[in-house]
C-alpha cells in the first residue's frame, strides 16, 4: 500500500517516535473566535494512532 503522502506532509515525529499534527479546518472564519480560542487552533496536538496504522501511512516518515 502507498504511503499517503499529502498527510505525512502535515505530520511532525518527534525523537521518540511520537506523532503531532494541527487538526484540520482551523485555519478560516476565526475573526469572531475569542483570542483564546484562536490560540488552542494554532496549538498542535498529540495523535494516537494504532501502530498498524503508522506503519501502514507512516513509514518513511518514521524509519
Amino acid at each position: 500500500m502507498k504511503t499517503n503522502k499529502s498527510y505525512t506532509k502535515r505530520i511532525k515525529v518527534t525523537r521518540n517516535g511520537t506523532l503531532i499534527a494541527r487538526k484540520p479546518g482551523q485555519d478560516h472564519f476565526n475573526a469572531k473566535e475569542r483570542g483564546r480560542t484562536k490560540g488552542v487552533k494554532r496549538r498542535s496536538n498529540l495523535l494516537t494512532v494504532p501502530k498498524r496504522i503508522v506503519r501502514q501511512f507512516l513509514s518513511k516518515t518514521t524509519a
